[in-house]
């Protein structure tokens, strides 16, 4: 192993706390954050593997992921052949070629870069919304989950499940749901549309009970702009209000952080 790979290898939170179930681990940079997260759901699936003979993951999309899934292709050590995975949402009407599209940033980083065994994709511009939610639930439900790997909206959001429809006992696997204004504003903010109108209103997406189903998941959660939402999510009440306080309950969840997001601790 090179000594550049090692190095990778060895990057270490500055501090770790629990807040009630919920581990929470701090690092100086979103790049060291990024490496030993990489780290972590390597040796997640490899030991799926060295279990079961064969893995299934979910990751999220979004900018706050980007710098993960490079360092996780780039660390190497993961037998992709033996991997099924998911993605935990879509636009509702747009296409797999839309520049925003979810579909196309997993194709682009993930799948054409390690050809997994399967990739399921949630169809956003299914003729027939809710047949395809019942599809990929089926999907989802054929074998566990053993990683997922998500992070937080800066509305504390956990896929699409914004505070005025987020549900923690929804027994469904996948929903149709609306995107509130702060969603819309972050897409727009992040780059992936050019204003408020042209974002959907209404998106396909993974359930909290889905995400929460998973053997181990990955939180990633770095940048100053995360900070509301991580100050509400570990210190404000466990409620929709905030999505992603509900990690707290999660005894298999870590929540991965930088010196910026937890600058309102």
């Amino acid at each position: 192993m090179s000594k550049t790979l090692t190095k990778r290898e060895r990057v270490a939170p500055l501090k770790t706390f629990k807040v009630e179930a919920l581990p929470v681990r701090v690092y100086a940079s979103q790049q060291d954050l990024s490496r030993d997260v990489a780290r972590l759901a390597r040796l997640h699936l490899r030991e799926a593997i060295a279990t079961n003979g064969s893995a299934a993951a979910i990751l999220a999309t979004g900018n706050s992921q980007i710098k993960f899934l490079e360092e996780l292709i780039l660390l190497g050590g993961v037998d992709w052949s033996k991997i099924t995975l998911f993605h935990m949402d879509e636009y509702l009407g747009i296409s797999g070629d839309h520049t925003a599209s979810f579909r196309r940033y997993m194709r682009e980083r993930v799948a054409s870069k390690v050809h997994p065994r399967a990739f399921h994709y949630l169809e956003g511009d299914a003729l027939l919304p809710m047949d395809e939610c019942a599809r990929y639930t089926k999907l989802l439900r054929a074998q566990p989950i053993d990683l997922c790997c998500m992070g937080v909206g800066e509305n504390g959001h956990l896929a699409f499940n914004d505070p005025p429809v987020a549900s923690f006992t929804d027994k469904r696997a996948v929903n149709i749901v609306k995107l509130d204004h702060a969603c819309r504003m972050q897409q727009v903010n992040e780059g992936h549309f050019p204003g408020l109108d042209a974002v959907p209103q209404y998106a396909l997406t993974l359930t909290i009970s889905a995400l929460c189903a998973a053997k181990k998941i990955l939180c990633i959660a770095p940048e100053k702009r995360k900070a509301p939402a991580i100050k509400a999510a570990l210190q404000g009440p466990i409620s929709t209000a905030c999505p992603a306080s509900i990690l707290r309950r999660q005894p298999q969840a870590t929540l991965l952080l930088d010196t910026d997001s937890t600058s309102l601790l």
